[in-house]
């Protein structure tokens, strides 16, 4: 039988003080580098008044560091791409802030919207490109931080496949 209170049936966490973790100060786990990436895109004061665009290339700016951590904010003019690539060994989580981008892998291609996440290990290779007429603003970030972005000679299986978000 349910309960409309299961709090209730389970008791309050809050009761037991010495099973709470201590919050963190910063991101350690997967989960929370996500969580960190939603609340910087939820909070546009934190980054809209720094975008640029440079139609000659990808405009990037380093929004912020934290131990072993950084978090890069880039824009994208119609057709700009990054080529194939992947993070050497940083993992990382890649955040739409505004537009859409486009994404291609082995795997596919998948068409990425404002709030779409990707979370990536090492060695993972994608291309980012902005196919749209619009342009385009997403947040990355890496852990540790990038040291490296390996190019990839163009594989013909991240060309024609195509994947559903």
């Amino acid at each position: 039988m349910n309960s409309d209170n299961d709090l209730q049936i389970a008791g309050d966490i809050l009761e037991v003080p010495h099973l709470l973790q201590p919050p963190r100060e910063h991101p350690v786990t997967v989960a929370e580098f996500v969580g960190l990436a939603r609340a910087i895109a939820a909070d546009r004061a934190q980054w809209e008044h720094l975008v640029e665009y440079d139609a000659t290339s990808r405009w990037y700016h380093r929004l912020r560091t934290g131990p072993g951590y950084e978090i890069w904010l880039l824009s994208w003019v119609p057709g700009q791409g990054s080529g194939l690539h992947d993070h050497g060994r940083s993992s990382g989580v890649l955040t739409v802030l505004e537009g859409t981008l486009t994404e291609r892998t082995e795997r596919g291609t998948r068409a990425l919207g404002a709030g779409a996440q990707r979370v990536f290990a090492p060695g993972y290779v994608h291309e980012v490109v902005n196919d749209a007429l619009e342009p385009a603003v997403s947040l990355h970030v890496y852990y540790p931080g990038l040291t490296e972005m390996p190019m990839h000679t163009t594989q013909s299986c991240c060309e024609a496949r195509s994947v559903t978000a």
